[in-house]
């Protein structure tokens, strides 16, 4: 885990709202990060809305809840909005019409299914691909992809996120979904149209659905400069950047200003003010 910069700022109020990734910020792998449990937990006793995001399409938001549950975070399913709803739902807007041949795993396929998207794996009649974090893929849907996009040239290609790696324990990771779309990429010459995850802002506003809150004063957690901060900064939402996952603090050092998250947190239980810290009696040995 990175130290933050000397110097960095963190929150000094509560706000309205709260957004969270998962991957590398709530979690990582099968352990909750230091401090996650306790601050959901007080911010949930203050009524003040948690929302979770994830760009990872290998689970739907019900085997997310499952997951959270078993480390010991209880979450609806309300609560939880990751690719695989924003996928479905972009097609839904944007081409509801289209037969769709996923390069995916199981629950984005049972979510089209539900959602009367038609696929299929004929290149002759194939509208869109959907390139995803898929570890079934095989040179068989390479090829699919590519007779439908070059050979037919009828197809388009989108992609679920932009991630390219997914942070694991031991500081390892695990190639997702934009390794898929390198492979497609590569061999069609197509570029990806359209990506559903972050950091595009719909996945904020599909979060925050029925919540009467202003987004300006809700506060995006996460590990990723790429996706969690920029959507952060894109949508107007505060940010605050978590050294427990992707990024490291050297690499703020770098950035741009405008390009810079709010706040840069060691834990994600920092994400309380100081003053509340003291009233609780919280310490980072807890």
């Amino acid at each position: 885990m990175s130290e933050p910069p000397a110097g960095s700022a963190a929150p000094d109020r509560l706000y309205e709202a709260y957004a969270f990734d998962l991957d590398g910020t709530v979690y990582l792998g099968d352990h909750l990060l230091p401090g996650a449990k306790r601050l959901v937990e007080e911010l949930r006793g203050r009524d003040l809305p948690v929302r979770f995001l994830s760009n990872n399409p290998t689970k739907d938001p019900e085997q997310y809840a499952d997951k959270l549950g078993k480390l010991g975070l209880p979450t609806p399913v309300d609560e939880i909005v990751n690719t695989v709803v924003t996928m479905t739902r972009w097609l839904l807007d944007h081409a509801p019409d289209a037969v769709v041949f996923p390069i995916s795993e199981q629950p984005l396929i049972r979510s089209f299914e539900r959602a009367g998207i038609r696929m299929s794996r004929d290149p002759a009649e194939i509208d869109i691909v959907v390139a995803s974090f898929d570890r079934t893929f095989v040179y068989e849907k390479l090829q699919i992809a590519f007779d439908a996009i070059w050979f037919h040239r009828r197809a388009r290609l989108v992609a679920t996120n932009p991630d390219r790696y997914c942070p694991m324990p031991g500081g390892r990771g695990e190639p997702v979904c934009a390794a898929i779309v390198a492979a497609v990429e590569a061999c069609t010459g197509a570029r990806c149209e359209a990506n559903a995850g972050k950091p595009d802002p719909a996945m904020l506003h599909a979060a925050f659905a029925g919540l009467d809150v202003d987004l300006s004063n809700c506060l995006m957690v996460g590990d990723r400069l790429a996706t969690d901060i920029r959507m952060a900064l894109d949508t107007g939402l505060a940010s605050a950047l978590v050294l427990t996952g992707d990024t490291k603090a050297g690499e703020l050092e770098r950035l741009a200003p405008a390009e810079r998250p709010g706040f840069v947190l060691g834990r994600l239980d920092r994400v309380l003010p100081g003053d509340l810290w003291k009233d609780l009696g919280w310490s980072e040995e807890d």
